[in-house]
């Protein structure tokens, strides 16, 4: 379960299989913004969100239904959880969602690359966490590895980009997620949920539903509401609910626990790497050489952060 693990020391080495779940959750995540933009003419932002929850609730009933009752230690902490709800459930995916309206899916998770920054930022403002000099130059090398991707390889291409009202909303998701991410690992009583993993992901789904439900209300009092059912939006529902949801929300959970937020925050530069390589049959094009850099520079970054002092 996730609340089971322990943070491991910043001094500590990256596992095999902690940075296996660290790389799965990404990956799962780029599928989710090349999806959700697919899903753009189907249905709106907000009721997309919400739709996909409301599925990965159902799943996840049958494995955790016991964290709900009315005895559950998770009612003691509502306000947390609420939190939690908020930021992970409700905010992030939401507001990914609304910036995929007026951004394609790769500026989007390029954006999103900031994550290892903000991350760092809301540890120390927040949490009063020591910055190292090693993170600072693993922050480096893995925006570099970004850049390396934005300009397919052309330093001059980086002069040439425009930011529109859906890459600041991916500014916002992404300081959203870096304190949901810090928040995993500050839950103020770490064994209140025992039963399965499931249980601390459907304790948060039982919240952000509430606010899912009130952004897509407010979605459909402006007139924003668009639903067109069929095969094709319910296959759509079920992968971002099934992958990019409950597996990768349990991979990063459990992979935050053993490694830190400031760690696992480099792991999102991964994002738009595997988002340019995910739209390339969906393009017709062949990967390319500067496809190879930026995945070298960005896993060099998550190595360096993640280094035992002295090793």
């Amino acid at each position: 379960m996730l609340t089971q693990y322990s943070v491991v020391p910043m001094n500590s080495s990256l596992k095999p299989s902690t940075a296996a779940m660290l790389t799965m959750a990404p990956l799962l995540w780029a599928g989710n913004a090349i999806v959700g933009r697919l899903a753009q003419d189907l249905v709106s932002p907000f009721a997309l969100n919400f739709l996909r929850w409301c599925i990965a609730f159902v799943l996840l009933l049958p494995l955790a239904w016991k964290i709900l009752r009315p005895g559950s230690p998770i009612w003691p902490l509502w306000r947390h959880y609420l939190l939690l709800g908020l930021l992970g459930i409700g905010c992030y995916n939401a507001l990914l969602y609304l910036a995929l309206k007026t951004s394609t899916p790769l500026n989007v998770t390029l954006v999103g690359s900031s994550m290892p920054v903000w991350m760092l930022l809301v540890g120390r403002l927040c949490w009063g966490t020591v910055i190292s000099r090693r993170q600072l130059g693993g922050a480096l090398l893995s925006v570099l590895g970004v850049a390396v991707v934005m300009s397919h390889g052309d330093a001059q291409a980086l002069l040439e980009l425009h930011f529109v009202a859906g890459d600041w909303f991916m500014v916002l998701a992404t300081i959203a997620w870096a304190f949901y991410t810090w928040l995993i690992v500050k839950t103020p009583d770490p064994q209140a949920v025992k039963a399965h993993w499931a249980s601390f992901l459907l304790a948060q789904l039982v919240f952000g539903l509430v606010w899912a439900g009130l952004f897509t209300a407010g979605e459909a009092l402006l007139g924003q509401l668009r639903f067109v059912p069929g095969w094709r939006l319910l296959a759509i529902l079920l992968f971002i609910a099934i992958g990019p949801a409950i597996l990768a929300y349990r991979f990063w959970g459990m992979g935050v626990q053993r490694a830190t937020p400031a760690i696992a925050g480099f792991f999102g530069n991964l994002i738009p790497l595997f988002t340019a390589v995910l739209s390339v049959p969906m393009l017709g094009e062949a990967p390319r050489l500067y496809h190879l850099l930026a995945f070298a520079l960005i896993v060099g970054g998550i190595v360096l952060s993640s280094r035992r002092p002295g090793a």
